[in-house]
């Protein structure tokens, strides 16, 4: 199986951009003929949740960078994003600053020496809480996908921890294997 690989929708937004290219939400949202944008709610130092700590490899309460923003398509929210990094990667970068981030926080990354080599996703489905279902402007009977990606470098430390709630009417997950 020397050929065998997997292809998500998600494979953009792991590769960091090159000068000047525009954000992987940019790009897939023009190919879909729309315009893709995010307002930053809050970034900063937060203790971690147990989910967190977990996901991350930290203690539960232990401090991490947290950007949390809302994602839109042509002005309408579409996506809540919360990404989760270590302190000592985050602290005292753009990661832990609310202006949009060049190229994105992946390609920031890779500029600070951090890569990563592998990610893994869960895919989970639950009802929404008032703040998500404010924020995405949904009704309370609308279920949420949660995507939750850790993304390891290659000592397979995990570097970044993002917790994605989606309308699940308003979206689709793609994940393709080639064998052979």
């Amino acid at each position: 199986m020397s050929d065998s690989r997997w292809v998500s929708t998600s494979m953009p937004y792991l590769t960091p951009r090159e000068q000047g290219q525009a954000d992987a939400w940019g790009v897939e949202a023009a190919a879909r003929g729309g315009k893709g944008g995010q307002r930053i709610l809050h970034a900063g130092e937060v203790a971690a949740s147990e989910e967190v700590a977990e996901l991350l490899g930290l203690a539960d309460g232990e401090a991490v960078v947290v950007r949390r923003r809302v994602i839109e398509l042509d002005g309408a929210p579409c996506e809540l994003t919360d990404t989760y990094y270590p302190v000592d990667i985050a602290r005292g970068t753009r990661l832990a600053e609310r202006g949009k981030i060049p190229g994105g926080a992946v390609t920031l990354l890779a500029q600070l020496g951090f890569r990563g080599v592998r990610v893994r996703e869960d895919v989970t489905a639950r009802m929404p809480g008032a703040e998500e279902r404010e924020l995405l402007r949904m009704t309370p009977e609308e279920p949420v996908l949660l995507l939750t990606r850790v993304t390891l470098d290659d000592t397979n430390r995990p570097i970044q921890a993002d917790v994605m709630a989606m309308p699940a009417q308003r979206q689709r997950l793609r994940y393709e294997m080639r064998i052979g």
